[in-house]
């Protein structure tokens, strides 16, 4: 029998704080006109943090 990895109150706390803390927000890439974003995104290995950074840099690029 598998074993649970999570019980169900740490689901239910988990989905909690999300509903409070997070937001996602999501995009498609077209593969023939995009690709060159595709593949600078494929060699990050934290995509996330990568795509806030260059969004940061940028806010304060233009705060000048």
């Amino acid at each position: 029998m598998a074993e649970r990895k999570s019980s169900d109150a740490r689901i239910r706390a988990n989905l909690k704080y999300e509903k409070a803390n997070v937001i996602q927000i999501s995009f498609k890439l077209n593969k023939n006109t995009d690709g060159d974003i595709i593949d600078a995104l494929s060699k990050q290995e934290n995509r996330s943090g990568y795509i806030k950074q260059l969004i940061r840099d940028d806010m304060r690029k233009r705060k000048k």
